[in-house]
């Protein structure tokens, strides 16, 4: 049997009826049954936690800055964060931190 893949979720998908909460006995991993406030309290969850962490340690979008390299930067930018078990990004973020520090 092929694999599933569920559908992507955001906040303007819709979430279909396709239980009555109210008739049926859904119970969740931990027996707890599944009623619409639990749900719609899971989907508020979920919504909240999408995405990765704000920098900034609060609720709040970090900011982003985008900008082009050239092919041979990007790979050796992927080499050496490879080589230090971090991501292209980590590496960028701590290159553009520690230069900012040192104008100040």
């Amino acid at each position: 049997m092929p694999e599933r893949t569920p559908p992507r979720i955001t906040d303007d998908a819709p979430i279909g009826p396709d239980v009555d909460l109210d008739r049926e006995d859904i119970r969740l991993a931990d027996g707890t049954r599944l009623t619409q406030e639990v749900a719609e309290g899971i989907v508020d969850q979920v919504r909240r936690t999408v995405g990765r962490p704000s920098l900034s340690g609060e609720a709040a979008a970090s900011p982003q800055i985008a900008f082009r390299v050239a092919p041979s930067v990007r790979d050796r930018a992927a080499q050496i964060a490879a080589k230090e078990g971090k991501t292209i990004s980590q590496l960028a973020r701590e290159a553009l931190e520690e230069r900012v520090a040192s104008a100040e």
